[in-house]
């Protein structure tokens, strides 16, 4: 009888839950204490975030990913770790570097 009413109790659910997880989530990254995988490298000279995680066996399972794509893209001398925080940015690079790079490349042309 209600088989194609479009009512699924379940799903209903599932999407309450879902709600209130990113919300959850949301307020852990507002106070600094949701989880986050933080990536530096040598080159380039970077630091990269990615998050946010309510659990840090979350992170732990997700950082895999993320290193695959960065050693992918020929990055060298990768340090991780998982920890609470809050990044302004998603990624940080080396100003002295960058700057260094950029002076090479003015002042190396013709």
């Amino acid at each position: 009888m209600f088989r194609n009413s479009g009512y699924n109790n379940n799903s209903t659910n599932i999407i309450g839950n879902t709600n209130m997880k990113e919300k959850f989530l949301q307020l852990l990254d507002l106070l600094g204490l949701a989880f986050w995988v933080e990536i530096g490298t040598t080159v380039p000279q970077c630091t990269y975030y990615f998050g946010p995680f309510l659990a840090k066996s979350e992170a732990e399972s997700a950082k895999e990913g993320y290193l695959e794509d960065l050693l992918g893209e020929g990055a060298q001398g990768i340090q991780v770790q998982v920890k609470r925080c809050k990044p302004k940015n998603l990624t940080i690079f080396d100003d002295v570097m960058e700057t260094s790079l950029l002076k090479k490349m003015i002042f190396s042309e013709g």
